[in-house]
């Protein structure tokens, strides 16, 4: 059965195409026996346009937004979200990056240098809380540290000034729940400032985007913007929304065909959807753990406080019973020195009695012992 993105891409084959594909290959016909019938289903949906693709995924990403291949289509992403106009000019190796000396690898997606020497850094988050902000900050300083090996190499005068911006964009399919206090807001740009007022040329930018967050709000279906257009296409599998973005934005075939040709390569488009599988399995359990070890800490530290509770609690009580012993004290000797003055008054025993009882409030037995 034809799918209204099967009218826009030709090349877009039929579920049984796909499947008879699958079953002659034996090694393509366990992979795909592996994964859970939802999962194959969605596979079926995406390869049949059923479902839009799924441009999100890193093997899509980096194949149909390649800067070696096709430059433009970056450049125009990046200048929409960043709102001023940039062009890419040559993408970076990304592979094995080190921090400075350190032992820590950052596996980065796309890194490439813009016209005025900047360098920008596109990531792709399915899950969001796998990249917090100390992370985000950490690829930034990786990338600073670039351009200034670089440019320290590269020229004989080197000038600090000579440093320019370094980006760090973040899109999230499912967002951290810090950003949906904003639910207002898809894109959040960060950059240092002073409290002061004082203005000082501190090249680090981070620019985050929250596609769920996007995705939710009314007003973004209308795509007026060629940015809300741009994050349409990343973050939409519905085949009527992506119909319509292509009749508004016609130069974005381009990139759903490339996908689709992807999609025809069955070995290929098995292995992007492997690898989603695998990272989103890896990623929940790393997720689970955090979450278990928080809880774990939580637990720890209001064991802690109980402790240091207990502890207060005991040190008053202990300080009260010094209060009372020190005012049972002062009270037997206040008695005592009324019984000798009563005594001094030549009052006799029976009164003396009496007014322990009356007067100090003693029985019988308690006042004996003054007498």
């Amino acid at each position: 059965m034809a799918t209204k993105l099967k009218n826009y891409f030709p090349i877009i084959r039929e579920r049984e195409e796909v499947l008879a594909e699958i079953l002659k290959n034996g090694t393509l016909h366990r992979r795909f026996d592996s994964w859970p019938k939802e999962k194959r289903e969605e596979f079926l949906d995406l390869c049949t346009g059923a479902r839009g693709l799924k441009l999100l995924y890193d093997g899509f990403f980096k194949e149909v937004m390649n800067p070696e291949y096709v430059p433009g289509r970056l450049s125009d992403f990046l200048s929409c979200t960043l709102g001023q106009k940039v062009r890419v000019i040559r993408a970076i190796p990304t592979d094995s990056t080190r921090l400075a000396n350190e032992s820590v690898l950052l596996a980065m997606d796309i890194v490439v240098e813009l016209g005025d020497g900047s360098i920008a850094n596109v990531e792709m988050q399915r899950i969001g809380y796998l990249f917090p902000g100390q992370r985000s900050a950490c690829y930034s300083a990786d990338l600073l540290l670039r351009q200034y090996k670089r440019l320290r190499g590269s020229r004989e005068n080197f000038r600090y000034r000579d440093i320019r911006n370094v980006y760090t964009i973040v899109l999230f399919e499912k967002s951290p729940q810090a950003f949906h206090a904003y639910p207002e807001t898809c894109c959040h740009f960060f950059e240092q400032k002073s409290d002061s007022g004082l203005t000082m040329e501190l090249v680090q930018k981070y620019l985050f985007i929250p596609l769920d967050i996007f995705m939710r709000n009314p007003h973004n279906r209308d795509r007026r913007s060629r940015k809300d257009a741009w994050l349409t296409l990343f973050s939409s599998d519905d085949p009527d929304t992506i119909v319509e973005l292509l009749e508004d934005y016609p130069e974005f075939k381009d990139i759903y065909r490339d996908g689709y040709q992807i999609c025809r390569n069955m070995e290929k488009v098995m292995g992007i959807f492997s690898e989603e599988l695998y990272m989103l399995d890896r990623n929940t359990e790393r997720y689970m753990f955090d979450e278990m070890q928080n809880e774990l800490d939580e637990m720890r530290d209001h064991l802690s406080e109980m402790r240091n509770d207990l502890a207060e609690t005991q040190n008053d009580l202990a300080e009260t019973q010094n209060d009372l012993t020190r005012m049972n004290d002062k009270y037997a000797q206040a008695v005592k020195n009324g019984v000798a003055l009563m005594r001094s008054l030549k009052l006799s025993e029976t009164e003396i009695m009496e007014k322990l009882r009356t007067q100090y409030r003693l029985d019988e037995t308690q006042a004996k012992e003054y007498l």
